[in-house]
């Protein structure tokens, strides 16, 4: 174990033998931290965080932190944070709220990007890209090998799809479909992100199916809610086409568009009290 004798380490954290903890780190109470992860300089983990193997914690960034939800009122929430992740400089993650889980999930292979921000009750899952100064709101999901150019603003309770793109400083106000490339202030959908899909292996008549379904589905006049049922029947033997129809299912029976708000275990019109 190499902790610099500047880093501050809570009696109550638990700090593997392989793990690194440079200068002026300030670890808190309830804290874990995996074998072979390093918190470069200047790292805060505030308290209730465990984090796995293999990430590194750059300069300034800031993870485990109350979440910034009026309606938090000092429950005990966590952060949980999987391995081999890259948080770079200026990056913040806070934990969960207990009307929202109380959990704020990171995954593994996750690269975020300068200045990004996590918020709370978020789940990002694998071998995600958020870039430089991308803003998350609360109850995110973002899902499998997505990645979201710099800037963007995802609206609270939004889903993004895996595979899928988002565009440098585009605003989403609703559910981004997986596969698929979104721009645009408001976005809208593009065309199909068939870079991911063949640098993750899918096969080509699988792809030429997928852009049949954005053809039919966001190019042509037909209806939408015509078209899914025609397309799970064709397309049966094509998981991804099956999971993009479900996607715009659920995002149709949504909140305004996000299939999570549905579910939302709040009241947003509930009166805060001071």
């Amino acid at each position: 174990m190499t902790i610099h004798p500047t880093a501050i380490i809570d009696p109550s954290a638990t700090v593997a033998e392989s793990a690194t903890i440079g200068p002026w780190c300030m670890v808190g109470p309830g804290v874990q931290i995996g074998d072979g992860s390093e918190l470069m300089n200047h790292v805060t983990v505030q308290k209730d965080t465990v984090i796995g193997r293999g990430n590194r914690f750059y300069p300034y960034s800031v993870v485990g932190v109350d979440p910034q939800d009026r309606k938090y009122a000092g429950e005990k929430t966590t952060c949980e944070i999987g391995d081999d992740n890259e948080i770079r400089e200026h990056v913040t993650i806070h934990r969960g709220t207990g009307s929202g889980g109380g959990v704020t999930r990171i995954g593994h292979r996750n690269l975020l990007m300068v200045g990004s921000h996590v918020a709370h009750d978020c789940h990002l899952h694998d071998d995600t890209v958020i870039a430089n100064q991308v803003m998350l709101a609360g109850h995110v999901a973002v899902h499998d090998g997505a990645s979201i150019g710099g800037g963007a603003g995802i609206h609270h309770f939004a889903t993004i799809g895996t595979c899928c793109f988002v565009g440098g400083l585009a605003r989403i106000s609703r559910d981004v479909p997986p596969y698929m490339i979104v721009e645009g202030h408001p976005a809208e959908v593009r065309a199909v992100n068939t870079v991911a899909l063949a640098r993750r292996g899918f096969d080509e008549l699988h792809i030429d199916a997928i852009k049949d379904a954005f053809r039919r589905l966001f190019r042509s006049n037909g209806s939408t809610s015509e078209q899914i049922p025609l397309l799970q029947t064709e397309h049966a033997s094509v998981p991804a086409v099956l999971v993009l129809c479900r996607s715009l299912v659920a995002s149709a029976e949504g909140t305004h568009g996000r299939a999570l708000e549905a579910s939302r275990a709040d009241d947003k019109w509930a009166k805060i009290e001071s």
